[in-house]
């Protein structure tokens, strides 16, 4: 009887686990899969102790030991096909949410974080000669942190956390004093006398006499003789 009971007791359980779709003994277990050809998955790396602070890896030994006192992306070469390298840089250094096997400069290392307050690294990445950012040919970065970086270093400067070249403009020695040449040239005006204009060409010029006989000859049905009038062709009298 207590042999029957029991077995009716595990009956049931099996029952009821196969009902859940896994049997007891693989409860809190992840399935297996052993004719798979997949890879396990690979564990995760841990946090950088740098993401809240990550001005302080630049000056731990760890930094030191990596990249010495040259920039993070000196010495790199992004691997391509062939003799002749790209002339852009990759978008971007995941694929599929993963890494690319050669991530740019920055991309390579979990301890580097674009910030604006990191003011070391982003002077790396700006020419001390000409204030300008360097392209990301030069650099090796991936667009994606190129962009960053562009929108760090704006924000930087307008911090004042990162220096900005001014261009030197010399102050011009030329008189820039308003008073052009054509004014000084221009003739001072002459004495008003009674009846006079202000300049000779405004005043009563007579006309050529081919002129008067060409306008007579057209208009003649038209003209009536003057009455006390000047003379044919003589100046109008003054008011």
């Amino acid at each position: 009887m207590a042999a029957g009971g029991g077995l009716a007791l595990l009956r049931a359980a099996a029952g009821a686990l196969r009902g859940a779709g896994r049997p007891l003994w693989g409860q809190g277990v992840p399935p297996a899969r052993p004719c798979s050809s997949e890879a396990p998955p690979k564990p995760s790396e841990p946090p950088s102790p740098y993401k809240a602070k990550p001005w302080e890896y630049l000056e731990s030994a760890e930094y030191q030991e990596a990249y010495g006192d040259k920039p993070v992306w000196f010495g790199y070469r992004r691997n391509h096909k062939g003799g002749v390298p790209p002339q852009h840089t990759r978008k971007t250094c995941l694929r599929k949410g993963k890494r690319v096997g050669n991530p740019c400069p920055i991309c390579r290392d979990r301890h580097l974080f674009v910030d604006f307050r990191n003011v070391k690294l982003l002077d790396q990445f700006v020419c001390p000669h000409s204030g300008s950012i360097f392209h990301p040919t030069h650099t090796g970065v991936c667009m994606k942190q190129h962009k960053r970086l562009l929108k760090a270093i704006t924000k930087a400067q307008d911090h004042g956390l990162l220096w900005l070249r001014i261009p030197f403009v010399p102050v011009p020695q030329d008189d820039f004093s308003a008073r052009p040449p054509a004014v000084g040239k221009t003739p001072p005006a002459p004495q008003l006398v009674a009846g006079s204009a202000w300049y000779p060409w405004y005043d009563w010029q007579q006309p050529p006499p081919a002129a008067i006989a060409r306008l007579r000859r057209l208009y003649k049905d038209y003209l009536r003789p003057e009455e006390g009038g000047p003379a044919p062709g003589g100046a109008p009298e003054a008011p």
